[in-house]
């Protein structure tokens, strides 16, 4: 066959006007999709009208302050934060269900590309700030996949169950929301979803594939449930799914809890705990543990071969720190503040040496073993917040934007995936940080920008301020939250939504 597509015998100068319409259901969708969208052949008008739609987006935060190239690298990551999920129901509300079927919604709308192994961290939160009626409508459809499908995705895309990554980070999607006040959907098929999720259980799934199947219901689940840990010997990435599942089921057990259900409060939030046991205390690192009990051997914290080994796209230097609902239960396994701030100050200050002959390529964006280009580094530069050396946070949160992000076409250390690049840049840039999804604290970092107005979609405003604000300022000497003052770098998505006025006094000695 031709490897032309289209071709036109056009003449000298002469143009073609082409408009393209797409559907997950068929021809008629997609003429229908043309046509409800783009009816005429005014190519000005439809730029216009996209101008617009980007406008009213993007002023959702304004900024006032920083470098030229700050305020570009700031937008565009806000734009970033706006392309996915995509709509994937057609303008008549038909779509391609989990169950290859065609459906017709009761003009909901569906949603596809579903990163979530990514997203949980900062890209949803950021969206309970500035657009929670969308959240609503990305849990619905995560709802609406759990009913044809039989299980909340774990990275859905173009109504498949792709199987892809690890963990069940629908849950903290749905609980972080929840807890927020975020409740339009069916909460208790919210809560059966989430519970469902964290069993091993293969029954009414619809699975593409086997090879699909054995990643979206891993073995991990069994052992874990069976067995109480996940032997390193019989399950791939068994240190990673072990400390995700531990986090998963604490979010789990925060619904329960404020829904009343006392047993499966205390069921999960043992479960909770069980990250523990990964850690050893002689080397000072999360490990994987055989079915016998004892260390893999041998161990080296700079090894990597690329999803197969003990950690997930990452080193047991990177994930030794995944356990962001319980930093002060890691802060006494590790045996207290002072040796917890001494490995995270090495975590920092290592060589970036990696060792093994597949190193994952995406261990990147490296300060030492600090890995920005990957996510399950996010969260550490926050954790100086917790042991009392905040300043660490606003140098090291400091450091990865202005390191880390660029302003041109390759303006990331890693993978955009589908915006969490870039919603940790909008939060840390802005002085904040969403530390762990599910629970509804912010965590304070280093403000760039002079001032930010937060359009709440309320019509309320959270304004931030940094005064003395500099490349050289960039430590916090006082915070006021509504004119009163701050003594601990947390405050809460409540008095965020609420309305108000924060203020940073800027310095350049750490406070």
């Amino acid at each position: 066959c031709s490897s032309d597509l289209l071709t036109f015998n056009t003449k000298a100068g002469e143009e073609v006007l082409a408009k393209v319409g797409i559907s997950s259901v068929d021809y008629e969708g997609a003429s229908k999709n043309l046509d409800a969208e783009i009816n005429h052949w005014n190519f000005n008008k439809v730029k216009n009208e996209a101008h617009e739609t980007w406008k009213k987006e993007l002023s959702k935060i304004n900024v006032k302050g920083g470098t030229e190239d700050e305020k570009t690298i700031f937008y565009t990551g806000l734009y970033h934060t706006s392309i996915s999920p995509n709509t994937f129901s057609d303008v008549d509300f038909r779509y391609r269900g989990m169950d290859r079927k065609i459906h017709q919604s009761n003009e909901e709308k569906i949603y596809t590309v579903f990163s979530l192994w990514d997203t949980f961290r900062a890209y949803n939160p950021l969206k309970t700030i500035t657009d929670p009626d969308k959240t609503n409508e990305f849990i619905n459809t995560l709802l609406t996949k759990y009913d044809q499908g039989g299980i909340l995705p774990m990275w859905e895309l173009q109504g498949n169950y792709t199987g892809c990554m690890i963990g069940y980070h629908a849950v903290p999607v749905i609980v972080d929301a929840y807890n927020k006040g975020i409740r339009g959907y069916d909460v208790k098929k919210a809560y059966e979803a989430v519970v469902h999720a964290s069993k091993y259980d293969t029954t009414d799934i619809f699975f593409p594939s086997k090879q699909v199947k054995n990643i979206l219901m891993p073995k991990g689940k069994l052992y874990n449930e069976t067995m109480d840990f996940i032997p390193a010997d019989l399950e791939n990435e068994s240190v990673s799914k072990a400390l995700e599942y531990a986090y998963n089921d604490w979010c789990i057990a925060q619904m329960a809890k404020d829904l009343g259900k006392t047993d499966d409060y205390n069921h999960f939030m043992k479960r909770s705990k069980k990250y523990t046991q990964y850690y050893d205390t002689k080397t000072g690192f999360m490990r994987g543990k055989n079915q016998d009990g004892k260390w893999r051997e041998p161990f080296d914290p700079r090894f990597s071969k690329h999803r197969k080994d003990d950690y997930t796209e990452g080193n047991a230097y990177q994930w030794s720190w995944f356990v962001p609902h319980d930093v002060e239960g890691l802060v006494d396994l590790v045996g207290g503040k002072e040796t917890f701030i001494k490995n995270l100050d090495v975590l920092f200050s290592t060589s970036s040496e990696l060792t093994g002959d597949d190193v994952s390529g995406d261990i990147s964006g490296l300060i030492g073993q600090y890995a920005h280009g990957n996510e399950p580094s996010h969260h550490i530069a926050h954790m100086y917040n917790f042991v009392g050396q905040p300043w660490k946070t606003q140098e090291v949160t400091d450091k990865i934007m202005n390191e880390l992000y660029f302003n041109n076409p390759n303006g990331l250390a890693g993978n955009e995936d589908c915006g969490q690049m870039s919603a940790w840049y909008v939060l840390n840039a802005m002085g904040f940080y969403s530390f762990s999804p599910g629970n509804t604290t912010y965590s304070i970092g280093r403000p760039i920008f002079d001032e930010v107005e937060i359009n709440l979609p309320t019509g309320k405003k959270f304004v931030i301020k940094a005064k003395n604000n500099s490349r050289d300022n960039k430590y916090i000497q006082t915070t006021k939250l509504n004119g009163k003052k701050l003594d601990t770098p947390f405050f809460t998505h409540e008095q965020l939504i609420a309305g108000g006025k924060m203020e940073f006094k800027m310095g350049n000695l750490p406070k």
